[in-house]
């Protein structure tokens, strides 16, 4: 075990109230591809760029291409929580992790077992019929042919936030209480490229602020501990319960 991950056991040893604050690095490790790598979806060829695609404005204009889009690429059914996932999870059963603040899409943190995630760009898996307001799973939009249509007739839309949407309010609220009450902060795998998201960390008041990321971060955050390894590997040796 190298230097730094002993101190990052150390400060998580000696402190609770510990927030969690993650981003598409998060989920790499579990095979779900993020957007801004060299091998990301915004380096990948399509009709049209990724980024126009997951718009709102394509959403209502060109829905058959979004949903081809979305059911290839940002439904991911078949991944499986990695080892920063589950040890998330321990740490909030062990009432160290006070919540979990997620910028991903894809439910792996709950599939972990983690209880309080803030979901800040919504979930592939929740899906909402645009004239009754009647749910559907993920599963539920993979079976359906093409754009899917509710049995009322109304189009189905995924409670994902697309580009030109704002955030939930009560999520940006839960989120930014839980990061100004924190002892301890831990960002990992993020380059806090995305707004308002990574404002958001501009209300920590906490004792210690630690990045987790592969790359560095886009913006500086004053960090009191940088690791730039993959933060599965990381969490792999952080012990819970000492």
């Amino acid at each position: 075990m190298d230097s730094s991950i002993a101190e990052l056991n150390e400060i998580i040893k000696e402190n609770d109230h510990i927030v969690f604050f993650g981003g598409a690095g998060v989920s790499t490790e579990s095979g779900i591809p993020d957007f801004r790598s060299q091998d990301g979806l915004y380096n990948q060829k399509y009709k049209y760029p990724p980024e126009t695609i997951v718009s709102h404005t394509f959403f209502v204009q060109k829905t058959e291409e979004f949903y081809e889009f979305y059911k290839d690429k940002m439904i991911a059914l078949w991944a499986e929580p990695n080892a920063a996932h589950k040890k998330l999870a321990e740490l909030e059963t062990a009432g160290k992790l006070t919540a979990v603040i997620t910028q991903n899409i894809d439910g792996l943190h709950q599939k972990a077992g983690s209880k309080k995630v803030y979901e800040l760009h919504g979930s592939v898996h929740r899906n909402y019929c645009q004239k009754c307001g009647k749910f559907y799973t993920a599963e539920d939009i993979m079976q359906k042919e093409g754009v899917p249509y509710c049995e009322c007739g109304g189009l189905i839309k995924p409670d994902v936030v697309l580009y030109e949407e704002g955030l939930d309010s009560n999520v940006i609220s839960g989120s930014i209480k839980a990061i100004s009450e924190a002892n301890v902060l831990i960002i990992g795998g993020t380059s806090l490229a995305v707004y308002p998201a990574a404002g958001f960390i501009d209300y920590f008041r906490g004792k210690h602020l630690i990045v987790i990321n592969k790359s560095q971060t886009q913006k500086s955050v004053g960090a009191t501990l940088t690791i730039q390894q993959p933060i599965g590997e990381v969490f792999s040796q952080i012990e819970v319960g000492v």
